[in-house]
């Protein structure tokens, strides 16, 4: 039987991270993948980034990469992962592909984004380790006013879309309240 995978979803602040902390603390041994790499000079990112950590088992390891399909296809680590965020790997993917120019996105950067998304969900769905991902619903909000917003929250959603399809479980966070969205067959 496959070891569970679980998405939660949620607006920015909404205490997805708190829930999907809370889904494996009873575990010894997590994987905390952190996706937002570094800031420097910004001690607001430099304070949440504290707050998160403080708030995690001392027993829990971190690793800060966007290496996720390595993480989810390592066989020799069983421990059960947790990665804290989707937007933010796709952020950095964006990046690294140029994606936010509208000239670089018409010319290969939007093959190349979705090729990494798609890479993502297919290590997602073929993990063997227990998996805990967090995202933002990007799907109920404003619409952005620039087509880089628009690109972002587009591919985002789809994303979430394809990870959410390969997870037994999808819980949508508010206001720090837990609301399933999709619950694995008992």
């Amino acid at each position: 039987m496959a070891l569970p995978r679980t998405l939660l979803l949620g607006g920015a602040r909404s205490g997805k991270s708190t829930r999907a902390e809370l889904l494996l603390a009873d575990r010894p041994d997590v994987l905390y993948v952190a996706t937002s790499g570094r800031r420097d000079g910004d001690l607001d990112w430099a304070r949440r980034v504290d707050l998160h950590r403080a708030r995690r088992p001392a027993s829990w390891r971190t690793a800060e990469t966007c290496a996720l399909e390595e993480v989810l296809a390592d066989g020799a680590d069983r421990a059960p992962v947790l990665i804290d965020c989707l937007a933010l790997w796709l952020t950095a993917v964006m990046d690294e592909c140029g994606a936010w120019e509208d000239a670089v996105w018409l010319d290969g950067g939007q093959e190349a984004v979705e090729a990494r998304c798609a890479a993502l969900a297919a290590a997602w769905a073929a993990t063997g380790r227990e998996a805990v991902a967090v995202s933002n619903e990007v799907g109920m909000g404003v619409v952005p006013a620039t087509a880089s917003g628009r690109r972002f929250r587009d591919t985002l959603g789809r994303l979430n879309m394809a990870v959410a399809d390969a997870s037994e479980q999808v819980l949508l966070v508010v206001a720090g309240q837990v609301l399933t969205v999709k619950a694995a067959a008992v």
